[in-house]
């Protein structure tokens, strides 16, 4: 408990300054890091199952899905497309030469393909809900258009309520929780620490929105919170079965007290891009809404 909580707050500290204060090119690199980071832990755990993957060029891959992200960058196409439609044609093509046995081969190309989308394309969601504009908190221009912002306030309502969940997760599942949440794939977690976790989110999303936000629609951000909770507490389990299936407690050793970056990670896998998700919702069907 002591080298979790010691390791926390050795974290907390720069990951604020990455999402509030930090020039675009510093949190792109540390993005594509933590794309890197999260890919290495992933694929120790598919070669711990039996299968070959090809790491390098997952590593490329997942950095080229978080370049084509930044905001700055203008195409005549749709660059997020472009890449992702290149890497499912090159990884299939690459691996013909890179096969020794071909029963290896549809394998090794799914799996690399899997772990580019699950952590390279999940994380790189945060480029654009750091730096595009988003209509969540946006000005009222009157005639119903609202004015697109731009902020840290999305991201640091993500790993907030991240954060939180996992707090509270942890605060009342370990000494209370009785009743089996997923007990094939997780045996140690219980439904009651997983309402504990969604309230905790959705309780430190209210007291960010009313003293530090204030966008003026608390309920919008509730339901953004109870949104990213859920989609959390998925992401949480989806790594555990990876884990379970290679027969694994941790995903690594890098963070004491936490096991591997990936198990530090692994709700914002699924929680990032469902807050892109949402925001995207807004952005295309609240264009013409008013701001109360």
């Amino acid at each position: 408990m002591l080298k979790r909580t010691l390791t926390a707050l050795l974290l907390i500290p720069p990951v604020v300054y990455l999402i509030g204060w930090s020039p675009q090119w510093l949190f792109v690199m540390a993005v594509v890091a933590a794309v890197v980071l999260g890919l290495r832990e992933y694929f120790a755990l598919c070669r711990a199952m039996g299968y070959k993957v090809f790491p390098w060029i997952g590593y490329v891959a997942g950095a080229a899905l978080c370049v084509v992200q930044m905001p700055p960058v203008r195409w005549h196409f749709d660059p997020l497309t472009f890449t992702l439609l290149a890497i499912l044609l090159l990884i299939p093509t690459i691996a013909m030469g890179r096969c020794r046995d071909l029963k290896d081969y549809l394998a090794a190309t799914a799996l690399t393909f899997f772990g580019i989308l699950y952590i390279g394309l999940s994380l790189s969601c945060l480029i654009p809900i750091r730096f595009d504009g988003h209509l969540i908190g946006g000005n009222n221009l009157g005639g119903g258009w609202v004015q697109p912002v731009v902020g840290p306030e999305p991201v640091l309502l993500l790993f907030l309520v991240i954060w939180a969940g996992d707090i509270c997760a942890y605060a009342v599942g370990r000494p209370y929780g009785r009743t089996p949440f997923f007990a094939r794939i997780s045996p140690r977690k219980t439904w009651e620490g997983a309402v504990a976790g969604l309230a905790g989110s959705i309780l430190a999303a209210w007291v960010f929105e009313h003293w530090f936000w204030k966008t003026g629609d608390a309920i919008a951000v509730i339901l953004l919170a109870t949104w990213i909770g859920v989609a959390g507490q998925i992401g949480d389990l989806v790594e555990s079965a990876i884990k379970r299936g290679a027969n694994q407690k941790d995903s690594g050793t890098l963070l004491p007290g936490h096991g591997g970056f990936l198990d530090r990670i692994d709700s914002l896998l699924f929680a990032a891009p469902a807050l892109w998700l949402a925001m995207s919702a807004v952005s295309v069907f609240g264009m013409f809404g008013k701001v109360a």
